[in-house]
């Protein structure tokens, strides 16, 4: 892969906390409340942002949203081609809720193709069947191969397809930013 250098930093932690803030709310204004909510982060980063969102929720709210977390790494279309010669590696899945019946709200760090999220339909579905699906992403990228979109949207960033979306969660990379990169 060609090297990337860095074109923008376009989040950064007070802004990530802020859009996750907003986010929260809008989450409680469209379902009147949080009864028969679920949160589910999608591995990785997406299951950090849900567990921020649940807190987050919670300060408003004063009651516990159920949080949990989604491995679509077998749901993938691409599978064939990134693990030709590996076998894929399956971090599981973890709802301890029942979903079945319940508003499930799909969390992401990026939206670009819409590739991610299908996948991670196909996995949710598997698990049970909700009353309805929603998604809350941070980023949304735009370019989309598939016909879906994002209920909750931290920053829409319109990108090229040269340049990549690149999360850092406190988490994992030791601080909170989005920035942009050109290969």
């Amino acid at each position: 892969m060609s090297a990337m250098t860095q074109k923008a930093i376009v989040l950064d932690d007070q802004a990530i906390r802020r859009a996750l803030t907003r986010i929260a709310h809008e989450i409680i204004e469209k379902n009147k409340g949080i009864e028969n909510l679920v949160l589910v982060g999608i591995r990785t980063r997406g299951i950090y942002l849900a567990t921020r969102l649940a807190e987050r929720i919670h300060q408003i709210e004063e009651k516990r949203i159920p949080v949990g977390d989604l491995d679509i790494t077998l749901y993938r279309d691409d599978l064939t081609k990134k693990t030709a010669d590996l076998e894929p590696l399956v971090k599981g899945t973890h709802i301890e809720n029942d979903i079945h019946d319940k508003t499930v709200i799909l969390v992401d760090d990026v939206l670009y193709t819409g590739r991610t999220v299908r996948a991670a339909l196909d996995a949710l579905i598997d698990l049970g069947r909700p009353s309805s699906i929603q998604l809350a992403v941070l980023v949304d990228r735009g370019h989309r191969e598939l016909p879906i979109r994002a209920d909750y949207v931290g920053k829409n960033i319109p990108t090229s397809s040269s340049e990549k979306i690149v999360v850092e969660l406190k988490e994992i990379d030791q601080l909170d930013q989005v920035s942009i990169y050109e290969t």
